[in-house]
């Protein structure tokens, strides 16, 4: 049972990591199928749930006729049709649902797109992996949408939070070193071009993963320890022992600056945290009151 739990829980892993890849892969825009105007009447198929937040954060949230299984937020999303898991649509159900566009960061299979383009209907790639991306994203959603106005304004502010929370991390002379641990069977944590460091960088952090020139990987509980983080951040739910409290009794760690001084935090919603999205800003002040705690 302990072994299929193990291979449950990898698997798991995987497909969050593969999920985590699939969001994270820079931001462009690609047209494939033939373009047809933009506007309010559009109906929208969304293959990614940061896009499907998008879309809801500028009001288009109203065109939406097809979502993925992973678009969980808001919650009237969870109303709209499911076409598929994150990245691989059903030709079928696109067919059924007859969209005007569908918009993802990147399907799971290139030949997908090929396969949407040669039924007629528009394909639009939007694509974002650092929060510097997120404003240009809403704005492309916005002029095709017909809800350029909203996008405008929100991306705006996402843009000036982000020039505040830049500044006053440049001030910091000391920075809280910081444990990100994104899955625990096995360790795994983000490293310096992942979403989450930039994350922790506005929040005035210092990643310990950036050690490290990839986005997500593995790691050893040895190395952990070597970090001797100040800040550690589960962002997973443990099924059967809280994570924190996991964290906190495992050998060798009590030495652990985070594990000495009680700094070890778990129950954050992931989707604010690994998902580029219209929260942005509301993931940098979470992570900033938790590096500001003593």
């Amino acid at each position: 049972m302990q072994a299929q739990s193990s291979r449950n829980s990898f698997a798991g892993l995987l497909a969050l990591v593969a999920m985590l890849a699939i969001t994270l892969a820079g931001c462009s825009q690609r047209a494939q199928g033939p373009a047809k105007t933009a506007g309010s009447g559009l109906r929208i198929v969304s293959t990614a749930p940061s896009l499907t937040e998008m879309l809801y954060a500028i009001g288009a949230g109203g065109q939406l006729i097809g979502r993925t299984s992973a678009c969980d937020w808001p919650v009237e999303a969870k109303k709209v049709q499911v076409v598929g898991p994150f990245g691989r649509p059903s030709l079928e159900m696109l067919a059924s649902l007859k969209p005007d566009l569908v918009v993802d960061v990147d399907l799971a299979d290139d030949n997908m797109g090929k396969r949407i383009a040669a039924m007629g209907i528009r394909r639009e790639r939007i694509r974002c992996q650092t929060p510097e991306d997120v404003p240009a994203a809403l704005r492309s959603l916005g002029r095709l949408t017909g809800h350029a106005g909203k996008a405008d304004s929100l991306a705006a502010v996402i843009e000036k939070g982000l020039a505040s929370y830049r500044a006053e991390a440049s001030r910091q002379t000391k920075k809280v070193h910081v444990y990100l641990e994104i899955w625990d069977d096995p360790l795994w944590t983000g490293g310096k071009h992942s979403f989450t460091s930039a994350m922790i960088a506005y929040a005035g952090g210092q990643n310990i993963g950036d050690a490290v020139d990839k986005e997500y990987f593995e790691i050893s509980p040895e190395w952990v320890i070597g970090q001797d983080p100040e800040v550690i951040a589960c962002m997973y739910m443990s099924k059967e022992t809280p994570a924190v409290e996991a964290v906190r009794s495992r050998a060798g760690w009590s030495g652990i600056d985070a594990v000495r001084h009680a700094r070890i935090y778990g129950n954050f919603d992931n989707n604010i945290y690994l998902r580029p999205g219209p929260r942005v800003l509301e993931g940098i002040a979470g992570l900033k009151k938790l590096f500001e705690a003593r």
